[in-house]
């Protein structure tokens, strides 16, 4: 199911991509062995499709939210996306610089300092010794790590490698904006100034791809968003708002929508039973009111 806006410039298009993964006794025996099985017909290879011909399209300025449940082939596919990975089957275009968090600790040496692995992770980006020159204190100031620069990495709590990683991606201003489950690192304060970042990002026309679990960050944060279950496109849409609450419904109920119709009509359902958690909400809040009001009446 595709329904989309129509954009004017595109940054990334997906293309019918399909990944394959070959599993079989190559991954736990030798090439010897695995040749004498080959002659004696006992070679087992099983193919695993973690992605399925997904296909969609973002422009500059798009911030895209992708969903599913683990397994639904999200990470894979930002390989694909990144350029990490080939798809098997279909084609990814993508337009200017790009950069991933897709594994927050990858790309760091742990023996290097902070200072040097951002400018490490600075050049496996592309960006000149100038430019990183011209970036690093606010880097650094943006992941709050102005007293640990000269720290080996890893001496850094999982929090802080997180951080770098995020401000380093953010701040070098890339054309494309990948991000797995990164917003949902660090303090509250921090991930508050990490969605600050990313409309900022957006405002200035980059195109964002952001996974979450978090439903409310996809809400509030992506103008389009695509659904995966067990490597199937179920849908991509710039219709947020009933694409999270169709997928609730899917999360509560376990059922896959088999049509654009009946994903809206999940989505309706979702919204009567949020309407009415709502009211019962509200009501708890307006009893505890008025029995603390009875309370302080009677002392």
């Amino acid at each position: 199911m595709n329904i989309e806006g129509v954009g004017n410039t595109m940054i990334l298009k997906v293309d019918n991509v399909s990944i394959c993964y070959v599993i079989g006794d190559l991954k736990n025996i030798g090439l010897k062995e695995s040749i004498l099985k080959r002659i004696k017909k006992q070679y087992r290879v099983e193919q695993f499709w973690a992605d399925k011909h997904i296909t969609f399209q973002l422009d500059k300025g798009d911030m895209l939210g992708i969903i599913g449940t683990n397994g639904a082939g999200k990470s894979t596919l930002l390989k694909a996306i990144s350029g990490i990975m080939i798809p098997t089957e279909g084609k990814v275009t993508r337009k200017g610089t790009i950069a991933a968090l897709l594994e927050l600790s990858s790309g760091f040496d742990g023996d290097l300092t902070v200072k040097e692995n951002t400018y490490l992770r600075g050049a496996m980006l592309g960006y000149t010794r100038k430019f990183m020159d011209e970036e690093y204190k606010k880097i650094i100031a943006f992941a709050e790590l102005e007293d640990f620069q000269d720290l080996p990495f890893r001496q850094l709590s999982s929090g802080m490698k997180s951080r770098l990683a995020f401000s380093i991606a953010c701040l070098v201003r890339p054309d494309i904006l990948i991000l797995d489950e990164v917003l949902s690192v660090g303090d509250g304060a921090f991930r508050k100034k990490s969605e600050a970042k990313m409309k900022e990002i957006i405002n200035n026309g980059a195109t964002t791809i952001l996974v979450s679990h978090s439903l409310d960050q996809v809400r509030k944060m992506c103008n389009k968003i695509l659904w995966l279950n067990k490597g199937e496109q179920i849908c991509f849409s710039d219709d947020v708002e009933n694409i999270c609450d169709a997928y609730e419904y899917f999360l509560a109920n376990k059922i896959v929508p088999k049509t654009e119709i009946e994903l809206y009509e999940f989505a309706d359902k979702q919204k009567i039973i949020n309407e009415i958690e709502l009211e019962k909400k509200q009501k708890k809040i307006i009893d505890q009111a008025e029995k603390i009001k009875k309370q302080r009446g009677m002392n």
